[in-house]
């Protein structure tokens, strides 16, 4: 059997699986809901339903088509099925993909990246899933430290403290590309409303895009 075949058969496994497992993942995740509105008999309205869905979809379809053609070129076939069904894409799988390929010294959108950026997602998937089954484990015992009016502040501030560190990785090394999305999006936060700060996230996605572009094509890397 020759590469050609092997990559060929390899590339074919993986949408099979990827596709089965993306399949079997929106029938769980639709149909759990589903089943406890049956059985409460707790449906909602057609409008309810829509206005729920207009004001969720407002914000994560955007996100999830420019996560879409942002990643899968960039990581491969495997990964991205992966990262597609067990989430937290880019705040968890896609930093730990990125450090894996920089840590093995290999181009994003190869076949070495591929492989690499499956095995680093399929092994940050694992680590989350241990550490939440040990989390809920003791969230009873470290439930009067969450409560704690002391300890409040530092929890309110988790997510800013972990974006903030992973920021600071990649503003220091693509500085060049992030210049102009980070004023545009602190300008944006000021003046902008509160409520459309979700739409941002895809808007930033294609300025960074576009800088990149122009600092390509100008030669200043």
């Amino acid at each position: 059997m020759t590469t050609k075949n092997i990559d060929g058969s390899y590339e074919q496994s993986l949408h099979r699986l990827g596709k089965i497992f993306a399949a079997l993942a929106l029938i769980i995740i639709l149909g759990i809901p589903v089943a406890i509105m049956l059985y409460y008999n707790a449906m909602p309205t057609w409008k309810a339903f829509f206005i729920g869905l207009g004001g969720v979809a407002m914000i994560y379809v955007p996100v999830g088509a420019i996560e879409f053609f942002t990643y899968v070129p960039m990581l491969g076939t495997g990964s991205s099925y992966l990262m597609f069904v067990t989430g937290n894409l880019t705040n968890l799988k896609v930093p730990c993909a990125l450090n894996a390929l920089e840590v093995a010294e290999v181009k994003p959108g190869t076949k070495e990246a591929d492989i690499i950026g499956t095995i680093s997602v399929a092994v940050s998937a694992i680590v989350t899933d241990v550490i939440i089954i040990i989390g809920v484990a003791a969230a009873a015992m470290l439930q009067p430290l969450l409560e704690s009016p002391t300890a409040a502040p530092a929890f309110a501030n988790v997510i800013p403290a972990l974006f903030g560190a992973l920021g600071v990785v990649w503003l220091r090394k693509y500085w060049k590309i992030a210049v102009v999305p980070v004023i545009l999006m602190l300008i944006a936060f000021i003046f902008v409303d509160k409520s459309l700060l979700g739409i941002m996230i895809p808007v930033a996605a294609l300025i960074a895009i576009l800088c990149a572009r122009v600092i390509y094509k100008k030669g200043w890397q």
